[in-house]
């Protein structure tokens, strides 16, 4: 089983993943790939130096390069969950596995994605919900290229939504459902 994960900035794609791996899934970050070409070519790591590589990447290579750069990497008979996904390129490289892929977007309100931003404190991170606003502008894929950060073409594509708006258990509760409803 492959399960890709896309949403927001602060909506939980990796307290999803956490739980997944707690299940036995094995875990690829577009923005690990990302970081670890940014390490290669001597960039600091930030999320514009990050977002503004993958989009060159897609822009050079085809917008599903990196999704090509972390299938490189399956094995066989295992179970996968790989995040967050930026652009329907990357989510048609997905596409030929059929039913042994599922999208999930994880979403939550902005006011607690907002507050989750904020307390995990990364550097670069905005500090006030209009600033948090423009950035996700951005992710949406309002103004950006065909290549570039269009979380807004790939919620559109999934097959299940997570509302991540309580706690652990509570998110830990909505994940057996889904996974109830792909039999995994």
């Amino acid at each position: 089983m492959l399960i890709g994960l896309t949403g927001p900035i602060g909506a939980g794609t990796d307290s999803v993943a956490d739980v997944l791996k707690e299940k036995g899934f094995k875990w690829f970050s577009y923005s690990d790939v990302l970081r670890e070409e940014t390490r290669k070519r001597g960039i600091e790591i930030n999320r514009k130096n990050l977002q503004d590589l993958g989009d060159e990447l897609r822009l050079k290579e085809g917008r599903g390069v990196i999704s090509k750069k972390i299938i490189s990497n399956f094995a066989e008979g295992e179970n996968y969950v790989f995040g967050n996904i930026r652009n329907r390129g990357e989510v048609d490289e997905f596409l030929m596995f059929g039913d042994g892929f599922v999208l999930i977007k994880v979403d939550a309100p902005i006011e607690i994605r907002f507050n989750r931003v904020k307390e995990r404190g990364r550097e670069n991170d905005p500090v006030d919900i209009d600033e948090f606003r423009k950035l996700e502008e951005k992710d949406l894929g309002i103004g950006q290229a065909e290549y570039g950060q269009r979380h807004i073409d790939v919620f559109e594509l999934a097959d299940f939504i997570i509302v991540n708006d309580g706690n652990m258990e509570d998110l830990k509760k909505k994940i057996e459902i889904v996974l109830e409803r792909i039999k995994c």
